[in-house]
C-alpha cells in the first residue's frame, strides 16, 4: 500500500472495473479517460497481453489487454468493452477491461496486504485487498502492469 494514494484525512478515491467476473480497482488519479473499445493496430515483437496501438489525439499509446496481463487468458475484445486509459509518471497506456463499475472513496484502513502467494520474482499486480459490502476488490499497482521500457509517445 502507498502513502501516496491516500489523502490528508487518510481517504483514497478509486475507481472499479470488472475483467472476467472478478472486480480490480486503481487510484481514479491514474484515471486520463475511459473510451469504448477501438481495434489497435498491431506491433510485432511486443508481449501476448499488447494488443497494438491507438492513436489518442495524435500520441500513439500501447493498449494492453488487462486480462491477458493478469494471467486469466486473452480477452476476444467487443464493442461492449472498454479501454481505460491510465497514466503512471511519464507513460501513459490504455487498458482493455470488460467493464468500468463505479468511482468511489473509503478510508485507507480498509485496505488489507494480500496473502502470500508464492508469487515469481516480478513485481507484484495487486498491492491490497479490499473487502466492501460483500465483494472483494483487488487493487491493482499501474507501475507493475505497463510494459517495461515504454516510453510516453511523442
Amino acid at each position: 500500500m502507498t502513502a501516496l494514494s491516500a489523502d490528508a484525512d487518510g481517504i483514497l478515491e478509486l475507481i472499479s472495473f470488472a475483467i472476467g467476473g472478478q472486480e480490480y480497482c486503481i487510484d481514479v488519479r491514474s484515471v486520463r479517460e475511459i473510451r469504448g473499445w477501438t481495434p489497435a493496430t498491431p506491433i510485432p515483437q511486443t508481449p501476448d497481453y499488447i494488443l497494438g496501438v491507438i492513436n489518442l489525439r495524435g500520441a500513439v499509446m500501447p493498449v494492453l489487454d488487462l486480462r491477458c496481463r493478469l494471467g486469466v487468458g486473452p480477452t476476444e475484445p467487443s464493442p461492449r468493452h472498454v479501454i481505460v486509459v491510465i497514466e503512471h509518471g511519464s507513460r501513459m497506456a490504455g487498458v482493455l477491461v470488460d467493464e468500468v463499475q463505479e468511482t468511489f472513496q473509503l478510508p485507507a484502513s480498509l485496505l488489507q496486504a494480500p496473502p502470500e502467494m508464492g508469487g515469481g520474482a516480478e513485481a507484484p499486480f495487486v498491492d491490497a485487498i479490499i473487502p466492501l459490502e460483500g465483494r472483494m476488490l483487488s487493487r491493482l499497482v499501474i507501475d507493475a502492469l505497463l510494459p517495461v521500457g515504454q516510453t510516453q509517445a511523442a
